[in-house]
């Protein structure tokens, strides 16, 4: 039924509560697993813009700086995603590791599994409510309203995380 299970992480421990579901999946339909890492271009301009920078004329930075950090995060997180990969190649499943590059984490995601033939999006949630939720927006919230695929979604244990 799901041949490509499209696996959002953010690099943290909480998100990749998520693999345990996804594997089970990818298990019982002999899937692919693709393990996705955004990188939010807004987090980028975050960490250039001066601290006390209120408005943009402030913003000292060049198209260069910002390419800069974009390499670099797509660096780690291409790292990271191997890195997670590897137990799941072990037990024999075939895992592919993709970054993608975005304003908005949620935009970004949804783009890629409609341009990548994703059959199944796995994210995992804060289960953020109310102002918090007004606050942070919830990804999980815009890949079920957006995406137009199956999105499977767990609340899991721990709100130390920057998924949505």
């Amino acid at each position: 039924m799901f041949k490509n299970i499209l696996v959002c992480l953010d690099g943290s421990p909480f998100a990749e509560q998520i693999l345990t579901y996804a594997r089970a999946e990818a298990v019982r339909f002999g899937s692919k697993l693709t393990l996705l890492k955004v990188i939010s271009v807004a987090y980028v301009v975050s960490v250039l813009t001066p601290i006390g920078a209120t408005y943009a004329g402030q913003m000292s930075y060049s198209k260069e700086a910002m390419e800069k950090q974009v390499q670099e995060g797509n660096s780690e997180a291409k790292i990271y995603l191997e890195n997670v990969a590897q137990p799941l190649r072990d037990s024999g499943l075939v895992v592919d590791c993709v970054t993608a590059e975005g304003l908005s984490i949620g935009e970004a995601i949804v783009d890629y599994a409609k341009t990548n033939d994703v059959d199944l999006i796995a994210i995992a949630t804060h289960g953020r409510s109310g102002i918090k939720r007004k606050v942070f927006g919830s990804v999980a919230d815009f890949l079920i309203r957006e995406s137009g695929l199956p999105v499977l979604v767990v609340k899991l244990k721990s709100a130390d995380a920057s998924v949505g």
